[in-house]
């Protein structure tokens, strides 16, 4: 059996690791999908980002078993090939949740504490003491999703004394969250989110989910953090929530088009963070995903059940 990675930069201990751990199976580590295409054809399993698959290398992949996705979006791929193939699907849902969860909380703190406003004080050389400070303490936090990075996010922000309020599609129980509610009982919450973070995947369902309507429904000081995908809201709603008053404030990591372009407006708008899709990178996001890709090859061996199964029907 031939494991093909297509992940650039993989330490020289993990590919060790593996190797000395499964003496049964034949891995190569190539830098990237231009290296690893000619071994497509022989492999039984590709690890990948996801974004280098397209229906012709799918196609190509004669031998091809089992995906497993080191990310966690998988908006890009060729779910109709994988499915016509009946190609296994996995992927690295959850280990993002603690660098995804510090991010939120840091730019949570950053605007209650007004960050913007003090490094450009401090460029100046302006000792401004009226720069306006708030708490996060007993505060709320309603977050759009309620999987691993939402309940982490919710954890650490019981740590401020938040309450927390969790949003999904079956509006099941989750821990850390104070109340949780199904995503069409959304609008009777929404007046009570001082912050409102959206940890939501990109699919028919969440597809420019948030309208103009619902920022509408916030309180005027509330902060708006998307840290999910850039399709689940429009550039355009955003921006008239901000400029009506409506949101007082959005921290946006996700985009419509990425990268963002020079001239966006995003880029001009005062009470507008913008940080490039970078909330989940940590350096021990790689290892992380190697270990959860370990278990799941020895369940695989085992033909037993394995963690974060994607069905390609569904795109997640």
């Amino acid at each position: 059996m031939l494991v093909l990675s297509a992940i650039k930069r993989v330490p020289e201990e993990i590919k060790e690791h593996f190797k000395k751990t499964f003496s049964q199976v034949e891995f190569l580590f190539c830098h990237g999908i231009e290296e690893a295409e000619a071994h497509l054809p022989k492999a039984d399993v590709f690890v990948t980002y996801g974004e280098d698959l397209n229906s012709e290398r799918i196609e190509a992949a004669k031998n091809l078993k089992w995906i497993m996705v080191l990310s966690a979006g998988m908006d890009r791929m060729p779910f109709n090939a994988i499915h016509e193939r009946n190609i296994l699907v996995t992927n690295v849902r959850g280990i993002h949740a603690k660098p995804m969860a510090e991010y939120a909380l840091s730019m949570v703190l950053q605007v209650a504490r007004n960050a913007k406003v003090l490094t450009e004080r401090e460029r100046a050389h302006k000792w401004d003491r009226r720069v306006p400070m708030t708490e996060i303490n007993n505060s709320t936090m309603v977050l759009l999703g309620t999987g691993a990075i939402a309940q982490e996010t919710a954890r650490l922000a019981k740590a401020f004394q938040m309450k927390t309020i969790g949003i999904s599609r079956s509006g099941k129980e989750k821990e850390f969250f104070d109340e949780t509610y199904k995503v069409e009982e959304m609008d009777t919450v929404l007046p009570s989110a001082d912050y409102l973070i959206a940890v939501l995947p990109s699919t028919p369902e969440t597809s420019y989910l948030l309208k103009r309507e619902h920022f509408a429904k916030l309180p005027s000081h509330s902060v708006f953090l998307n840290m999910g995908r850039g399709d689940l809201v429009s550039t355009e709603d955003i921006l008239a929530a901000i400029r009506s008053g409506d949101l007082a404030h959005a921290v946006l990591d996700v985009f419509e088009e990425e990268p963002l372009p020079e001239n966006h407006e995003f880029w001009e708008e005062e009470n507008v963070t913008v940080t490039p899709h970078l909330s989940g990178i940590s350096r021990h996001y790689v290892p992380r995903g190697f270990e959860l890709f370990e278990r799941n090859l020895k369940s695989y061996l085992k033909r037993e059940e394995m963690e974060n199964f994607i069905d390609p029907k569904r795109g997640y």
